[in-house]
C-alpha cells in the first residue's frame, strides 16, 4: 500500500505542570511486589499462610490472605495511595450515614409501608386496564392546589363523598406564610375533610391543599413543570377524567350538555351584579327543567359543580332559585353532603 502523510506536523507536546505529580503505583515498586508475592509463595511470610496452608485452606482463610497481600501492597504503594484510600473509605462512610438518615426519614414520614402502597397501585391498575381497552396507564403525581381561604374549594369536599365508595380523595392542607389567618369556616372545611371515611381499597390520589394569598384557585399537576389549572370547575373536570369511571363523561352522549353546564357555573362565579347572577341561575334553571340531575336521572359532574359553586356563593338565598332548583339541590345535598 501507498504510504500517506501525516495530517498533522510534528509538535513538542508540553505536559502541564499544574497538577501535583503522584508516585508509580506499579513500575516503581513492581521488583518489590514481585518478591513480596515470592516470599508468600515460598511460606518465607510468617505474618501469612504457607503455599501449603494455602491449597488447603477454607475460602474465609483466602480471604484472609487476600486482604493482607492488599493491605502490604498499600504499604507499597507510598504515601500518596494510602491518603486516596483513606479519603474513599471516608467519603465511603459518610454516604452510608447519608442514606441511614434518608431512610430514617422515610420511616418517619410513613415511606415505608411499601406493600401496602403496592397494593393501592395494583388495584389501581386493574380498574384503569379494565376500562381502557388494556391500555396500560402510569400512576398520577401528587396533585397541589393553591386555594384562597375566603374562596374555598368544596368541590373537593363533594368529590370526596360523593366518590368514597369509588375512589378516595386523599387531600391534604398547610397553610402559607402569606397567610396569617385561614378564619373559621376554612377551618370547618378542613375538620369536614377529616371526618370523610377512606377505603384503602380503592385506586387513591394524594392532594395537598394550601391555602395562599393567590387570586385565583389553581392546580398544579406535574412536579416538573408550573403548567396550572385554573378555576374550581376545570379542576373538577380535571379530577373527573382521571377518577372513577362512572364519572368520566368524554364518551357520554351528554357530554356537550355537562361541559355546557360547567361553563355557567365558570361564569356565576365571576358574577359581580344581581343582575349577571340571575341570568346565570336562569341559564341553569333552563338546563335543568324536570330533570331529576343535570343531565338526565343520575349525579354526575354537573351536579357537583353546581352544588359546590352555589355554596361559594352566600349572596344566593333560596329566594333566588327556582323551585326546580330548590328540589335538585336538596337531591344533590344528600350526596356530596356540603
Amino acid at each position: 500500500m501507498y504510504e500517506m502523510k501525516t495530517l498533522l506536523p510534528q509538535f513538542d507536546i508540553q505536559l502541564p505542570t499544574c497538577m501535583y505529580e503522584m508516585k508509580s503505583l506499579t513500575t516503581k515498586n513492581k521488583t518489590s511486589v514481585q518478591g513480596f508475592l515470592c516470599k508468600i509463595g515460598a511460606g518465607q511470610v510468617t505474618s501469612t499462610p504457607t503455599a501449603s496452608a494455602v491449597s488447603t485452606c477454607c475460602p474465609l482463610d483466602l480471604d484472609k490472605l487476600a486482604l493482607q497481600m492488599q493491605r502490604q501492597l498499600l504499604k507499597m504503594s507510598g504515601d500518596d495511595a494510602q491518603e486516596v484510600v483513606l479519603r474513599q473509605e471516608k467519603i465511603l462512610q459518610q454516604l452510608n450515614d447519608l442514606k441511614a438518615q434518608l431512610c430514617d426519614i422515610r420511616i418517619s414520614l410513613g415511606f415505608d409501608e411499601k406493600d401496602q402502597k403496592s397494593s393501592h397501585m395494583a388495584t389501581s391498575s386493574i380498574v384503569v386496564n379494565v376500562h381502557n381497552g388494556g391500555l396500560r396507564e402510569e400512576p398520577l403525581h401528587d396533585i397541589v392546589i393553591n386555594g384562597h381561604p375566603k374562596f374555598i374549594p368544596y368541590a373537593l369536599l363533594a368529590l370526596k363523598n360523593a366518590w368514597k365508595d369509588l375512589y378516595t380523595l386523599d387531600v391534604k392542607t398547610f397553610t402559607h406564610a402569606t397567610v396569617s389567618d385561614i378564619g373559621t369556616e376554612a377551618k370547618d372545611f378542613e375538620q369536614a375533610l377529616k371526618t370523610v371515611p377512606m377505603n384503602t381499597n380503592n385506586p387513591k390520589i394524594n392532594i395537598t391543599l394550601i391555602w395562599k394569598n393567590c387570586e385565583h384557585t389553581e392546580m398544579i399537576s406535574s412536579p416538573t413543570m408550573y403548567v396550572p389549572i385554573y378555576g374550581e370547575v376545570n379542576i373538577i373536570r380535571y379530577l373527573c377524567r382521571v377518577g372513577p369511571q362512572e364519572y368520566r363523561y368524554e364518551d357520554s352522549p351528554l357530554c356537550n350538555e355537562i361541559d355546557a353546564v360547567l361553563d355557567i357555573c365558570y361564569q356565576l362565579l365571576r358574577c359581580t351584579t344581581p343582575k349577571s347572577k340571575a341570568s346565570m341561575l336562569k341559564a341553569l334553571h333552563n338546563r335543568l327543567k324536570n330533570q331529576q340531575y343535570f343531565g338526565g336521572n343520575t349525579m354526575s359532574v354537573a351536579d357537583i359543580g353546581v352544588h359546590s359553586s352555589l355554596k361559594r356563593m352566600p349572596g344566593i338565598n333560596d329566594k333566588d332559585l327556582t323551585p326546580a332548583l330548590l328540589e335538585w339541590r336538596n337531591r344533590a345535598a344528600q350526596v356530596t353532603l356540603i
